[in-house]
């Protein structure tokens, strides 16, 4: 069992970070310790390791022998990128959805505080149902954070906390303020397209849900594992059959039926802005689940079966 030297250079300047003597089964997640235990600010989270310079980052369990060089057996190079304070997925997504959990129902309850004290909220029967088709969804997500989701890492930069809750807040304001609003008007179709939008929302979150749970139940408790998704004996997940990421293709469905339900821009604006980075997240994924895996199902599109 031999020793390496390890020198540690800032992605960006290359500036000497560190110097480090490890063994030659040391991990990644060994270097991040041993990088600590001289910047004690610098918690393995918060840590990003490449073999190059601009190269893909290196996995925690990965050994830093695999990337010796060949002229210089005992001696290494690894490049090292600060990624800021992080914070815990879960914190983040929990922040996320109690806050349009929150704002819509202020909206819902107390119309007096936006709309002048002369206003009741009472309400006709679609926006009664739109608010417990919104409270739905984020209770949901809620729920699945607390108790369904299974992270592959355990932070995010702390900034995204600011970035998403925005995003995610202010578009609850948005939505709610003109559902909400005295003057709004229910749809051009009455209680049909009501009720079928209500339909199509229940339909994709329950698909949405069942994606969650499959998963989850395909990674292992407290494992980084990955596997290739297929569908279960739960018939929602046999869209897996057609795209990577069924659950922001029932996502989107969700909310394209809840614009159906309450004929709305706000509510259209939400959708499409929310479906336009579901479309570049999924793309993303599907692209990494081909390079990652030699077998994996030609005929899968991305997110919208057939098309992309």
């Amino acid at each position: 069992m031999s020793e390496l030297t390890v020198e540690i250079f800032h992605s960006k300047s290359l500036k000497l970070v560190a110097t480090l003597k490890l063994d030659s089964n040391a991990t990644i997640l060994d270097v991040k310790k041993a990088i600590r235990a001289q910047k004690s600010y610098l918690y393995p989270d918060r840590q990003m390791l490449r073999a190059e310079q601009t190269g893909k980052p290196l996995k925690d369990e990965e050994k830093i022998i695999n990337f010796r060089t060949k002229d210089n057996e005992s001696n290494m190079k690894l490049y090292f990128k600060d990624l800021g304070p992080q914070v815990g997925w879960s914190t983040v997504f929990l922040t996320e959805y109690a806050g349009p959990l929150f704002i819509y129902l202020l909206f819902y309850f107390r119309p007096s505080f936006i709309y002048g004290p002369t206003v009741s909220n009472r309400y006709y029967k679609v926006v009664n149902i739109a608010c417990a088709c919104w409270v739905f969804h984020y209770a949901k997500r809620i729920l699945e954070t607390l108790f369904v989701h299974k992270f592959s890492h355990a932070t995010m930069p702390i900034r995204n906390i600011f970035k998403n809750s925005a995003y995610y807040w202010g578009f609850a304001a948005f939505v709610a303020y003109y559902i909400n609003h005295p003057l709004y008007t229910t749809p051009y179709f009455g209680d049909l397209q009501i009720y079928a939008g209500l339909a199509g929302f229940l339909f994709n979150e329950l698909g949405n849900f069942s994606i969650h749970i499959a998963l989850s139940n395909l990674r292992p408790e407290g494992s980084k594992v990955r596997k290739i998704p297929f569908p279960t004996s739960n018939p929602f997940t046999y869209l897996f059959n057609l795209v990577s990421c069924p659950n922001y293709t029932y996502e989107i469905g969700s909310w394209l039926s809840f614009v159906v339900m309450t004929q709305t821009v706000p509510a259209l604006l939400f959708t499409i802005a929310g479906g336009y980075q579901m479309i570049v997240w999924a793309i993303g994924k599907h692209r990494n689940y081909r390079k990652e895996f030699e077998k994996y199902p030609r005929g899968r599109k991305a997110i919208i079966p057939f098309i992309i």
